[in-house]
């Protein structure tokens, strides 16, 4: 008798059947027992040879595991190049990667466990049962993977927006089954969620290639309202930056590198640039506001409106209009 199939045959297969299972191990001990009073020159040279067997087999599971994971690595490589050569969005690229090794890590695990002699039937039956449990207690994770697949689907954002959800805003560098990362200004990483984030509001900075930029500007009262206008507007005009209505659209956006998919979508392209605008926004307590419009390139969106915002600061004054400053007019009467 080979001692490692009677071991082998204490594993359980259905709960109907433990008892079954006990008393048969019951017996294959028993036997084992007489069969060493009888025998215990045979019986230790069966253990012996029993060992060697297992031992070959936990050998070949170890090298077939070793081997598998190497291939695994190979195989990720491999991907990474093929979707760098294709320019697959990084996005995409991430996911498929994530879950192709995860999946194979999985099917490694169970070959390697059937080179062992263990049944594969009852063991994908564990899994698929532990799986089931697994699942109802990780209810959030399977939420998060759904999520990831909507992601994937919608493209709300690609690796290298700026976006701002989940209370959190930066640039995002990875999107993987269950999480995105993004990187923030201060180089923080943020892991976000995909279940929280797909159903939450997203908003996406850099989801367009041109934006309009804004700013408000406050003077005092008594200023030349029509002069402060063409003022604020010749700052603007000067900054080679600034789009103008007369730009070349084809030629911006052969510049920009947007496909003609993209131009094809619904609201992505606008077939003219806006003229800068300026107007008084409102009349306040201390000052007069104007608000003053133009579009960008996205990429120049923060350079614009920092560098503009400090001509506005220094040009307008020197052009005879002062800014307002909380104050109180206090006239004194004598008696």
């Amino acid at each position: 008798m080979n001692i490692l199939t009677v071991l082998l045959q204490a594993q359980t297969i259905t709960a109907e059947q433990i008892e079954q299972k006990r008393d048969s191990v019951r017996q294959g001990a028993q036997q084992m027992i007489e069969y060493a009073k009888v025998d215990p020159h045979g019986f230790w040279q069966e253990v012996g040879e029993s060992m060697l067997q297992f031992g070959l087999k936990v050998l070949a599971a170890l090298l077939l595991y070793i081997i598998g994971m190497w291939l695994i690595s190979l195989l990720k490589r491999g991907m990474k190049r093929v979707f760098e050569r294709r320019n697959t969005e990084p996005t995409l690229a991430s996911f498929i990667t994530s879950f192709t090794s995860i999946s194979l890590t999985v099917l490694l695990v169970i070959i390697s466990v059937s080179t062992l002699g263990v049944n594969t039937t009852s063991l994908a039956a564990l899994l698929a049962a532990g799986g089931m449990a697994i699942g109802m207690a990780l209810s959030g994770t399977v939420q998060n993977f759904a999520g990831g697949l909507m992601i994937l689907a919608f493209k709300p954002f690609k690796a290298g927006d700026f976006i701002e959800a989940q209370g959190a805003s930066g640039k995002v560098v990875e999107v993987n089954i269950t999480t995105t990362k993004i990187l923030t200004p201060d180089n923080r990483v943020v892991i976000l969620p995909n279940g929280a984030l797909s159903n939450g509001t997203i908003n996406n900075y850099t989801g367009r290639p041109l934006r309009r930029v804004e700013w408000s500007v406050s003077v005092s009262y008594g200023v030349d309202a029509e002069a402060c206008k063409q003022a604020i507007l010749a700052i603007i005009n000067s900054d080679k930056r600034i789009l103008q209505a007369d730009t070349n659209m084809e030629a911006l956006y052969k510049e920009l590198k947007i496909t003609k998919y993209q131009l094809s979508t619904v609201n992505y392209r606008l077939d003219a640039i806006p003229a800068p605008f300026v107007a008084l926004k409102s009349l306040n307590e201390n000052d007069i506001t104007f608000v003053a419009r133009a579009w960008v390139k996205g990429d120049d969106y923060w350079d614009v409106f920092f560098c503009l915002q400090q001509r506005f600061y220094t040009e307008l004054p020197k052009q005879g209009f002062t800014f307002a400053y909380p104050h109180v007019d206090v006239t004194m009467l004598q008696s």
